[in-house]
């Protein structure tokens, strides 16, 4: 039997080393040329370069989550970071303001509500005592925002109100939503928002999975830009979801829910009356969340990229799965963004709901998958 030199061996096992690199080389290039996609291991996953021909589904590339919970690990650390306080962006533009607003009643108390907001005339005098002692509330001592809010949520609930009078109270709730919810504070006597103390090993998706809301909300309203600076110890503003949505279709809007209590409305976009978005109960489905994925028309046949110019999807994806309903066990039909603004509030999509881009990406940072229901109304 041959034997070897100490120096002859190493030679040879840094020959042997060379020719392992160089085969992986060529096989990692056979690899591209041919487009072949692995799980989690792929030409674009290796080289950040966008893969026209893979179509993403739940079958064959990791959910979100999965990618995204490595990289959210906190590293236990005495040294606690200070919080910031700095005041909370709102997750969409403000509204534009309308030219004239209606004209209000002498009758009808002037109520100070978040933003300038003018009541519009009402028709029901116990609704206007309700209303005026909860604002008033607000106004005396703003501590008292989370009772405002519950009153006049049970309003919307349970009080018949005129179209002048239950789109008075949504944008109400809805500016206070941007102070008790979408804010870094946490109000006394608050059952949704909540102070949670970081665990050690904790990360962002765990954290939100207890809570049943995303971690991209946890990372809004607290203020986070990297997950890596959270410490465990740490006292950070959680939110006790889930987020559900109601959509109507004959007026074309989306209600915006948190447990029961309203949080925001948004203009949408339905399907056309070949192809209309059915009724019923759905669920967001799992691993159905996607950033700007590519899409296959099913009348031509061509998929496009989120590079294209004519893009339709926008940049987020929310797949549903029905439940109930004319939604029981259909699938294929989401919330996302389009560029086409003007075509919101009319039936023309082919049965997905479509949102403003800016609106759709504050969506996705709230509803869950599994747990938050949307329900398609008449």
């Amino acid at each position: 039997m041959a034997r070897y030199s100490p120096k002859s061996y190493l030679r040879l096992k840094g020959k042997r080393r060379k020719w392992l690199y160089v085969v992986f080389v060529v096989l990692l290039i056979v690899a591209v040329k041919m487009k072949i996609h692995i799980r989690g291991f792929s030409p674009a996953a290796i080289f950040g370069e966008d893969d026209s021909e893979f179509i993403p589904t739940p079958d064959n590339i990791a959910t979100e989550d999965e990618v995204i919970a490595p990289h959210l690990k906190l590293i236990p650390e005495s040294n606690l970071r200070q919080i910031s306080q700095s005041p909370y962006k709102p997750l969409t533009e403000p509204a534009e303001q309308h030219a004239a607003d209606p004209p209000v009643q002498e009758n009808v108390p002037t109520l100070d509500l978040p933003q300038g907001h003018r009541p519009t005339p009402w028709q029901s005098p116990e609704l206007d005592a309700t209303d005026a002692k909860a604002v008033s509330s607000l106004k005396a001592k703003p501590s008292n925002i989370v009772q405002a809010r519950d009153k006049l949520n049970e309003m919307l609930s349970n009080k018949p109100m005129s179209t002048q009078q239950l789109a008075f109270v949504k944008e109400a709730l809805s500016d206070l939503a941007d102070q008790w919810l979408f804010s870094r504070k946490v109000y006394p006597q608050d059952e949704i928002c909540s102070n949670y103390k970081v665990e050690p090993g904790d990360h962002l998706v765990a954290i939100g999975k207890k809570h049943n809301v995303p971690y991209q909300i946890i990372m809004r309203i607290n203020n986070i830009t990297d997950p890596k600076t959270l410490r465990a110890g740490e006292t950070i503003k959680v939110i006790n979801g889930p987020f559900r949505a109601v959509i109507s279709r004959s007026t074309f809007t989306m209600d915006l829910y948190v447990q029961s209590t309203f949080v925001r409305s948004f203009k949408v976009g339905l399907g056309r009356p070949e192809h209309e978005t059915p009724t019923g109960r759905w669920c967001v489905e799992t691993g159905g969340k996607l950033i700007a994925p590519p899409w296959r028309d099913p009348d031509t046949g061509r998929i496009y990229q989120a590079k294209d110019p004519d893009y339709p999807l926008g940049s987020r994806w929310i797949a549903l799965q029905g439940l109930e309903g004319d939604a029981k066990g259909r699938r294929g039909f989401a919330i996302h963004g389009t560029k086409k603004t003007d075509e919101l509030g009319t039936r023309s999509s082919r049965g997905c709901i479509r949102m403003k881009d800016e609106e759709v990406v504050m969506v996705y940072d709230l509803l869950m998958p599994e747990f938050s229901e949307v329900v398609v109304v008449e």
